[in-house]
């Protein structure tokens, strides 16, 4: 489930700021491990893999205070799955945001519990899946720059390093249009309720060829988008996209 609210979705569908790739946070810790850096109005936020316990916790600390503050049951808690890429976004060392992405395995996704009849179908249609979850960002920060590059870094994760297919996000109903109208995913089945948070919940899909057909033909026009509404503007251009290809595989 994702941890945005409707205020927050709509914040950061009018946020306009212009940003700038590749300068450093003045402040981070361990720049080796920084995927990318983002400048959003003259602030700076470092993207990188939360691939330690140290990581992990500020990034759980962070969903858990947003799931708190919406009156969602239980503790989440990041653990150390090698089927499970995590991101946060740091400002001088704080978390402000994080994704993680689930990549199908024996144990399956987090989304099997509720929806696996409709996740089978794509599998029994030799589909590889992958899912986003755990999406927090904290409320100062309003920025569709920020949420897009984590998102396009999941992308590239999911598609150009373990050949997924096709992927899944379990949302509420609130939130439910903005995926659909920002990252063009699609609704699948009917409503139902996660246990996990004791909310109901929507599965999206969308095919990870429609995503880079949208990153080719949108990615880094952010200054002169035109009509266009969605988030895949603020993605990265192609060759920026290719040189963060790079630096993921170099971080193995």
């Amino acid at each position: 489930m994702t941890t945005l609210n409707s205020t927050e979705l709509k914040d950061l569908i009018s946020e306009t700021g212009d940003a700038r790739y590749g300068s450093a946070p003045e402040g981070e810790n361990s720049p080796c491990d920084r995927i990318t850096d983002v400048a959003i109005n003259e602030k700076s936020f470092g993207i990188r893999v939360a691939d330690t316990d140290n990581g992990r916790s500020k990034a759980s600390l962070l969903i858990n205070k947003m799931y708190a503050w919406r009156g969602y049951a239980g503790t989440h808690r990041l653990d150390d799955d090698p089927n499970r890429i995590t991101l946060s976004a740091s400002d001088h060392g704080e978390v402000v945001g994080t994704v993680t992405l689930g990549i199908d395995s024996g144990v399956g996704l987090l989304a099997d519990e509720i929806f696996k009849d409709h996740i089978d179908h794509f599998r029994n249609n030799g589909g590889k899946v992958c899912e986003i979850t755990k999406l927090a960002f904290d409320p100062k920060v309003r920025s569709k720059m920020a949420l897009a590059s984590l998102f396009h870094i999941l992308f590239i994760y999911g598609r150009r390093i373990h050949n997924c297919t096709d992927v899944f996000i379990e949302v509420n109903p609130r939130h439910r249009r903005f995926y659909e109208t920002m990252l063009g995913f699609t609704r699948l089945g009917e409503l139902r309720t996660n246990p996990r948070v004791n909310a109901p919940a929507w599965l999206l899909w969308s095919s990870l060829d429609h995503v880079q057909e949208q990153i080719e033909r949108f990615g880094g026009t952010s200054n002169h988008p035109g009509n266009e509404r969605s988030l895949f503007p603020y993605f990265f251009s192609q060759k920026e996209e290719e040189g963060i290809a790079r630096r993921l595989m170099s971080l193995g």
